[in-house]
């Protein structure tokens, strides 16, 4: 069986790096108590922790989207929980880590736009708990850069002050302040990402998922690194056809009103990929809910239980909405990013330039372009849509941000 860190693809160094603290923090365990489980009274790493091999309270992981920054926080989370503390990826503590059921690893995943701060004081306030295993209470931040100001704040204060046996893995596009506050940034080690390329996406595909060598090597050029998306690709039909069609979307760009309906079109299916994929936890969150509030029931007691739930079930619906608003977030900034790849192509092609494309099964497409608009119109076209990325994630109305970038693309 595969260690933790097997799904970790392309980043060696990374790898090196987690490895050594994770044997660090296993030797302080047992150089502060002998062989076996740490007992209760633990306080803090002591004196036996090696500042080279790095091991501390509080680590950020950063790198580009599809980098691994939660896949190598989860490993690094199971190997500081492994009994071996290697990673094996066979005891207990790596196995309950990996699949999300260890007791003591708590994983935040932000449902909506952002982290609150309630959601985190509650957090570090489990955090604070004695260790069930013996070894380490530890938190996983997969998008640190959504916590709010009072959230990070709230974070501030138990990386400042950890409590014993608590560890804290923060995950982040990069260390700029936008992401991380500078007074967070300080207090925690930083592991840099890269961008894996695409035969190493590619061979794990293969070996991992089964998945055919040559559409591997397509889907892992076409996500640009992004395993989760490279996986999405090669095994999902409608996740083709939608990107399909963000790839038809320059030559469909004949004039303004063209324009104005394929950013429509790409709203539209942002919206409807988003709801079928929160569509199934919608539907059972509020069946829970309803059921734990005596829907279904008879006599006085569940007719009064059920007038009373109408400010629970209002919660739930605020909370999916705002989980819906964030995965059509995601899901037109993927489409974004695919067609950013398609002018990619299209200038590196005007170059010349001796790189393979992106999107193989448009090349043709993307050197019609390059003849037609030049480096200059392709470099413009590609800031377009980035800027159109920017703007969204600085809360610009998509439908606005969108437009925009659909006229700046017709223009040229």
């Amino acid at each position: 069986m595969p260690d933790v860190f097997a799904d970790l693809v392309g980043q060696d160094e990374a790898v090196d790096t987690l490895r050594r603290a994770a044997a660090s923090a296993a030797a302080v365990l047992r150089a502060a108590h002998g062989p076996g489980p740490a007992p209760d009274d633990l306080d803090g790493y002591g004196p036996a922790v090696d500042p080279g091999a790095g091991m501390t309270h509080a680590w950020i992981f950063t790198g580009p989207p599809g980098s691994g920054r939660s896949v190598a926080a989860r490993a690094f989370a199971a190997a500081l929980q492994c009994v071996h503390g290697t990673g094996c990826g066979e005891c207990p503590g790596c196995h309950t880590t990996m699949t999300g059921t260890h007791a003591d690893v708590r994983l935040v995943v932000p449902e909506g736009l952002s982290i609150g701060v309630s959601e985190m004081r509650a957090l570090v306030l489990r955090a604070a708990s004695t260790p069930s295993g013996g070894r380490w209470q530890i938190v996983i931040v997969s998008d640190a850069d959504r916590l709010t100001e009072a959230a990070g704040n709230a974070l501030l204060k138990a990386v400042e002050e950890p409590p014993p046996r608590t560890v804290f893995l923060l995950c982040a596009p990069s260390t700029h302040p936008d992401d991380v506050s500078v007074t967070i940034r300080s207090r925690c080690r930083v592991v840099p990402l890269r961008q894996p390329p695409a035969s190493a996406v590619a061979e794990v595909l293969v070996r991992r998922d089964g998945i055919a060598p040559d559409v591997a090597q397509w889907a892992a050029a076409a996500a640009q690194g992004h395993v989760g998306r490279a996986r999405r690709l090669a095994r999902d039909p409608e996740a083709r056809q939608r990107r399909d069609a963000v790839l038809a979307v320059p030559r469909r760009l004949t004039g303004v009103g063209t324009a104005l309906d394929a950013a429509s079109a790409l709203i539209e299916a942002a919206e409807a990929e988003a709801e079928a994929s929160v569509a199934e936890a919608d539907a059972a969150e509020r069946a829970a809910l309803q059921t734990a509030l005596g829907a279904g029931g008879t006599g006085r007691g569940a007719a009064g239980a059920m007038r009373g739930a109408a400010g629970q079930l209002k919660d739930l619906e605020k909370r999916q909405k705002s989980r819906a608003t964030r995965a059509q977030r995601d899901a037109l900034d993927r489409a974004l990013v695919d067609l950013a790849g398609f002018y990619r192509d299209a200038l590196t092609m005007a170059l010349r330039a001796p790189v393979a494309p992106v999107h193989t099964d448009t090349a043709a497409m993307a050197e019609a372009g390059a003849q037609k608009w030049a480096a200059e119109g392709a470099l413009r076209r590609l800031e377009a849509v980035l800027e159109c990325r920017t703007a969204i994630e600085a809360n610009v109305k998509p439908r606005i941000a969108v437009e925009a970038m659909m006229l700046a693309l017709w223009k040229g």
